[in-house]
């Protein structure tokens, strides 16, 4: 019988994306000064079927858990009066001529037929693996120009994805030098498109102190807690800012939709190579 020899796939096989290694670094005017080798975080494959789950784990664990009294609807001495009467065997209220239903779930002031359980599993659980894979998954995103259009950011004008820019935009402390800032680097454009996308909620969420609801937009990644930026920032619309070592699901994928808009620091870049490790 003769062997078979094994072929070599790799030459004819291409990734769907591919992201440079080597990219370059901006200033606050927008101009090219120096070049940064990037993390392999950014080389790993984007798994979206990961990405939802971990965002569905990361969005539940918020969420609280919800139940009801016991005796609601059950505080009354309502009896059936049984039948032969020509009356529906509901419990009702003794010493009225028309006496009145309670207690059944079809009644005014009656219990309700299913009720939310304290025990009900609202939590998506996810391994702690899978977790860190789905975050690095979701970084390699943010360097992929489709990824990024398909999300619906605005980067027309954006020199490079992904964006990374030098330490002393950390420093800024006024919005308005971060506006700058982000005009010369192309990305008030889909500042503008969250402003104008900006509505009112539909619904009871109005009356509840979440009256408007705003697209995401630049999400501004910093080497550590504490930064000036953070309170220059936190009024532009759909902007968030997180240091590197609590990049999670909810701000990398919102929705659960990969490819957000980032703006990278050096310090941040540098620190991530030694986060989330598998």
């Amino acid at each position: 019988m003769a062997v078979v020899p094994e072929l070599n796939l790799e030459p004819f096989i291409k990734p769907r994306w591919e992201v440079p290694k080597v990219v370059k670094v901006f200033d606050l005017n927008g101009n090219p000064v120096s070049e940064i080798e990037l993390p392999e975080h950014f080389f790993t494959p984007v798994r979206i079927d990961l990405i939802r789950r971990a965002f569905i784990s990361a969005f539940t664990m918020r969420l609280q858990p919800k139940g009801t009294d016991p005796m609601a609807g059950k505080r009354t001495t309502a009896e059936s009066f049984g039948v032969g009467l020509g009356l529906a065997r509901l419990p009702r209220i003794k010493g009225h001529l028309w006496p009145r239903a309670a207690f059944a779930p079809n009644t005014v002031g009656g219990r309700r037929a299913h009720p939310p359980k304290v025990e009900k599993k609202i939590h998506e659980y996810i391994n702690k693996k899978e977790r860190r894979l789905a975050i690095r998954s979701a970084i390699a995103a943010t360097a992929i120009p489709d990824l990024v259009r398909a999300r619906g950011h605005i980067i027309d004008e954006v020199p490079q994805i992904p964006l990374i820019v030098v330490n002393e935009f950390e420093e800024l402390m006024y919005t308005s030098e971060v506006k700058k800032v982000f005009k010369k680097l192309g990305l008030w454009a889909d500042i503008e498109r969250a402003q104008e996308k900006t509505r009112i909620r539909a619904g009871k969420g109005k009356r509840r102190g979440r009256r408007y609801k705003t697209p995401k937009s630049v999400l501004v990644v910093i080497g550590e807690q504490g930064k000036p930026v953070v309170n220059a920032v936190r009024n532009l619309p759909g902007v968030d800012v997180v240091p590197v070592h609590q990049l999670n699901m909810l701000v990398l994928a919102p929705g659960g939709h990969p490819g957000r808009l980032t703006l990278w620091t050096i310090s941040a870049i540098e620190k991530l190579r030694n986060l989330f490790k598998i």
